[in-house]
């Protein structure tokens, strides 16, 4: 019995040929971008030797990620989500195929690498929502927790060797080897996505959009009136409107904000290598939350009897706060890396939940712009977090930043929770599936 709770849900990949295709596709495209942006970031200190000019590629990033996350959703929610998910496919092999023949010249180039790294970004925002949404539509419902914990398995196994084979592969032979797989990744995905049924946007009965906007019009309207903003943005702004009226979905926005924005620990990672007097275990600190979330995912069988989720995901994030307390008080490197890992199965468990509770109770014609949402807090955390616990650590010592930071995290859940009994007292309720799983 605790062997069952403990081995990942299976099911969903024995019963449904849909769901192993989008797992293959996941899969082999997940570790091709990992080892590319590994080797990106390698060629660009290469080439430069400026830790500026490879901080710059994240900001090249950023704002594709955040206007073609929302636009993607968009489209994700008007047009068949599986070309959406299929044809980004041949435009980021495309990509990669760019930064190879970059890489072999004498003198490979640095523009090429700001300006081919933020389209793949345009590409995979475009795409990312649709894959999204496009998950209710293949499983069935009570099978949602564990294809997201399936999928989240399967996107940390590919971080984890991604990154590892990246870095290697980058510095002998070279970058170009690893661009040249990263297309090669793409091309099979391509492959293994034709595989999925149409998935055509989903009718409007007008009910999410009155949900969203208190009555005042449909989610899936056509054309714009006149003066009004074009059908994209106006369809952005009824999805945003939708996130604001729903009070759990706004909590678990929130709930990972609050963790991620007080609590969000990398920037000091070569930092407190150093006070701890271990300098070459920068790396296993990036690396160990990974290895937490991996072992979660891998262990994720109990996930499916939890119906409280919203409760789940707040003691999740309160979990990553104290962790992130934990390690800014540790005395040495393996209590360190041991917090991370604590801290990086946290915000696995989060994940999914947040991800289930997303997938389960948003209308299917809202789901991309949701997903967009979604994306687009995802983009706001790090960065914010990042400068959060610079400014703090400068001012009030690098310890303090952290221990600080996982106290705020606790307390801004608490708030959260607080303020929208909604989001704390969400509780699953099983229903009747209309999924297309085969």
């Amino acid at each position: 019995m605790t062997g069952s709770l403990l081995r990942p849900d299976l099911s969903p990949l024995r019963g449904s040929r849909y769901v192993r295709a989008v797992f293959a596709s996941r899969t082999v495209a997940m570790f091709g971008s990992q080892a590319a942006e590994v080797a990106l970031l390698v060629q660009a200190k290469q080439l430069t030797g400026s830790p500026l000019v490879v901080g710059l590629l994240g900001i090249a990033e950023l704002v594709p990620l955040v206007v073609f996350g929302l636009y993607g959703g968009a489209l994700a929610d008007r047009f068949d989500r599986r070309i959406l998910m299929r044809w980004c496919e041949p435009g980021l092999a495309g990509c990669a195929g760019l930064l190879l023949l970059n890489a072999l010249l004498p003198h490979p180039a640095v523009w090429p690498l700001y300006v081919v790294s933020a389209v793949m970004m345009a590409f995979a925002s475009l795409q990312r929502p649709a894959f999204e949404a496009a998950i209710p539509r293949l499983v069935r419902r009570e099978q949602i927790t564990a294809t997201v914990a399936l999928l989240s398995m399967s996107q940390n196994v590919s971080v984890l060797l991604g990154s590892s084979l990246g870095g290697v592969l980058a510095v002998t032979p070279g970058p170009w080897v690893v661009y040249a797989l990263d297309a090669v990744g793409f091309a099979v995905s391509f492959g293994m996505l034709g595989r999925l049924p149409s998935l055509p946007a989903a009718p409007d009965d007008g009910s999410a959009g009155a949900r969203g906007q208190g009555g005042g019009g449909s989610a899936g309207d056509g054309a714009a009136g006149a003066g009004s903003p074009g059908p994209a943005l106006r369809d952005i702004i009824v999805g945003l409107r939708y996130a604001v009226s729903r009070k759990d979905l706004l909590g678990s926005y929130l709930a990972d904000l609050s963790a991620m924005i007080f609590a969000y620990p990398n920037a000091l990672f070569p930092f407190m290598a150093v006070i701890l007097h271990a300098p070459w275990a920068t790396g296993l600190m990036f690396a160990a939350p990974s290895a937490g979330a991996l072992a979660v995912s891998a262990t994720s069988g109990w996930m499916t009897r939890v119906r409280r989720h919203g409760l789940a995901i707040a003691a999740a994030a309160t979990l990553w706060g104290a962790a992130m307390a934990g390690f800014g008080l540790s005395p040495d490197i393996y209590v360190a890396l041991g917090f991370l890992a604590v801290a990086g199965g946290a915000d696995e468990t989060s994940g999914i939940f947040r991800d289930t509770l997303w997938k389960q109770t948003i209308p299917d014609q809202l789901r991309g712009r949701m997903a967009g949402i979604e994306l687009l807090s995802y983009a706001a955390g790090p960065p914010a977090g990042q400068l959060r616990s610079g400014v703090v650590a400068s001012l009030a010592g690098l310890r303090f930043s952290l221990v600080s930071g996982g106290v705020a995290c606790i307390a801004a859940v608490g708030v959260v929770c607080a303020a929208l009994p909604a989001f704390s007292g969400y509780v699953d309720a099983p229903a009747a599936s209309a999924a297309e799983a085969d």
